[in-house]
Parts: structure tokens; C-alpha cells; sequence
């Protein structure tokens, strides 16, 4: 058995047949919002998320697998819904990734999809207290199905592919298909060769990179069918449309400097909106959640683990929904005693969506993970 802190307990079997790690954290958030308009404040204090993480390999190092476990309120907190067999969602992930041949992986069961980097990135591993609206809007989030994933290297450039095949109503469900299949496709190039340490999946040059790094990614995401207003998220709607998303990312680091860009187009082919008549033949509207959203963020880190960070986040739905337009510039301070296993985050955000009052907000978060 072997234990560090941030990187778990790891046990291994005497005839190394198999090996697990076991890792748990959670981050204690405090969140205060201004209304500029009429002066009021609401604040909360709570548990943002609590998490066990399994992972390891069984039978081969070949034969991987990650189980996750959301254990907080917010992250369990949603309605049990008949689509979930009236259950608390706590399975986040349940994946074996099976190393078959050279550089291809076969992943089956439930994961993040090869989305928007900001997603895929671990909530553990962010700039900021949380991610932002774009991906927060226009996310894939998580899915059960089969991924397969590729990449080589011509001399020092890296490319990625990644090829997914899912349900498409995201995590947790347990009824059969009710439209088609959620298909991605990603691709990503690094110019610049790998960045350390996996660095192109965590925010912040915690590495100092002593080279520029770069990795620029794009996904397409095709849902047939879609039931819900996000595709893997949100209420499930009467109708079901189809639903094309297109991402575009980048992130940079070095030496300290660190930024993340993000483009964001998801659109309705066949129309956002459903419009049905209620038992009093009134009109009742239903919106798929479309439109454009781009997000840019940069950080500084100081030798001494301090770094300051900025972020611009839009987000412009499509079409006449409550929301407008949605707006919003951000600055964040964060300490890292231990990387991001134990780390003390706070930003403070201008937030303004039309036509709602400008809002002023406030958090403060610690994180710790085993």
C-alpha cells in the first residue's frame, strides 16, 4: 500500500492482477451576489461538491478503469426523475479504458464526453472557483457509451483524435433510447509537442513550462433525437430535435503565463422552440438551449504559488428566451499550498444579462482533495 497526500492511497494486488486508488475531496464554497438595482444581497455557505474517486487497473495495466462518486447535495440535487428510476444520480463515472493496440484506447461506460476542454478539465483542476457560463450553457457533460481514441506524433507536432457513440440523454439513465444517438468527433494538434505532465488538462502553469505549449482542439457533436434542452442536461422537453454543437479551444502556457480560450455554436436544425397547447388551448413554449457563447480567461502564477487570473465570458442565446444576452468579466485570486489538491480560491464577477439588474458577486472557496 502507498499514500501521498493529493494522490490518494494506491493498493496493488500481491500477484499485481490488479490495482486501486482511492481518492476523496470536496471544496467549501461561500457566495455573495449585489444586486446593483436594489441593493440586496443573498449569500449562501455550503459543500460545492464532495467526491470518492476510484481508479486503477483489473487483470491487465492494459485494462484500466475510473469509478466517481458525486456525494455532496449539489451534486447529487436534482428531482428524482422516472428517467433516472426515481433515484439519486450519484454516479458520476464508470468507464474501462482498454489500451488494445499502440496508441488506441477503447473507452465503454460512462464519462465525459470530447467536449469543450473547460469541461473535460477535473472541477478539482480550474482557475477559478467554477467553470464559466459558456460551458456552464452549452456543455456535452456526460454520457454512456463507447469512445474510441488515437494519437501520434510527426517529429515534434502531437495529433489527437477522439471518436465517441453515446445515448445521448446523459448520465444515469436508465430507459430505453427515446430519440437516437449523441455522435463526437475531436480532433487536437500540439504544435509544440506534449505539454508536461498532462498540463493541457489542468488550468494554470503549476508546472512552469519551460518551453511555449500549446494545443488547440475542435469538436463536433452530432444529438439525433435530442429530449432534453441541453442534450445531456436539463428538463426533458415534449418533442425531441436534433442538436448540432461546434467547439472550438485553445489553451497556452509557459513559464508561469497561462490562457484558455473557448468558442461555443450549438443550433436547432429543425427549430429551438416547441410551441403546444395546453388543456385550455392556451399556448405553452418549450426552448432547446441554443445560441453562441466564447470565453477567454488568462492567469499569472508567481513563484510563490500565488497567481492572479482574469475572465471574459458571453454567452447570446438564440431567440426570444428570458435571457437575452449574458455578460461577464471576472477576476480571481488563488493560493496553491499543495498544487490543486489543497488549494484557497476567490473571484469577484460583474454579471449582467439583459434585462435583468446588474449583479456583483463574490466567492471564496477551498479545496481539498486526499
Amino acid at each position: 500500500m502507498q499514500a501521498k497526500f493529493g494522490k490518494g492511497i494506491t493498493v496493488v494486488a500481491a500477484d499485481s492482477s490488479f490495482a486501486m486508488r482511492f481518492s476523496a475531496r470536496f471544496q467549501t464554497l461561500y457566495s455573495g451576489s449585489l444586486n446593483t438595482g436594489d441593493g440586496s444581497y443573498d449569500d449562501a455557505l455550503l459543500i460545492r461538491r464532495s467526491r470518492l474517486k476510484f481508479t486503477g487497473f483489473a487483470y491487465s495495466p492494459k485494462l484500466k478503469y475510473k469509478i466517481e462518486l458525486g456525494m455532496s447535495n449539489r451534486d447529487i440535487g436534482v428531482e428524482p426523475l422516472r428517467q433516472n428510476n426515481y433515484a439519486n444520480n450519484i454516479i458520476y463515472d464508470a468507464v474501462l479504458v482498454w489500451d488494445f493496440y499502440k496508441n488506441f484506447e477503447l473507452w465503454l461506460g460512462q464519462t465525459k464526453l470530447p467536449g469543450n476542454r473547460e469541461r473535460v478539465i477535473s472541477s478539482q483542476s480550474l482557475q477559478f472557483v467554477d467553470r464559466s457560463a459558456v460551458n456552464a450553457y452549452f456543455n456535452l457533460d456526460r454520457d454512456i457509451g463507447v469512445q474510441l481514441r488515437h494519437q501520434f506524433a510527426l517529429n515534434n507536432i502531437v495529433f489527437r483524435e477522439i471518436l465517441s457513440v453515446s445515448m445521448g440523454e446523459g448520465r444515469g439513465v436508465t430507459v430505453s433510447n427515446t430519440g437516437g444517438y449523441d455522435y463526437t468527433l475531436r480532433g487536437e494538434i500540439l504544435p509544440f509537442g506534449e505539454f508536461t505532465g498532462d498540463g493541457d488538462y489542468f488550468s494554470s502553469d503549476l508546472l512552469r513550462e519551460e518551453e511555449p505549449k500549446l494545443s488547440i482542439g475542435v469538436t463536433y457533436d452530432f444529438n439525433k433525437g435530442a429530449s432534453r434542452e441541453g442534450g445531456q442536461l436539463g428538463n426533458y422537453l415534449p418533442e425531441n430535435r436534433d442538436l448540432s454543437t461546434v467547439f472550438v479551444d485553445a489553451i497556452f502556457k509557459y513559464q508561469g503565463h497561462s490562457m484558455l480560450m473557448e468558442y461555443a455554436n450549438k443550433t436547432a436544425p429543425d427549430g429551438h422552440v416547441i410551441t403546444l397547447l395546453n388543456e385550455n388551448d392556451e399556448p405553452v413554449t418549450y426552448t432547446f438551449d441554443t445560441g453562441d457563447g466564447f470565453n477567454i480567461q488568462y492567469g499569472y502564477l508567481f513563484p510563490n504559488n500565488l497567481e492572479i487570473s482574469g475572465r471574459y465570458t458571453q454567452v447570446d442565446p438564440e431567440g426570444e428566451v428570458s435571457i437575452n444576452n449574458f455578460e461577464e468579466y471576472t477576476f480571481g485570486v488563488s493560493k496553491y499550498i499543495v498544487g490543486h489538491s489543497l488549494k484557497i480560491q476567490s473571484d469577484v464577477s460583474l454579471i449582467t444579462e439583459a434585462p435583468l439588474d446588474d449583479e456583483l458577486r463574490f466567492r471564496l472557496q477551498v479545496e481539498m482533495a486526499l
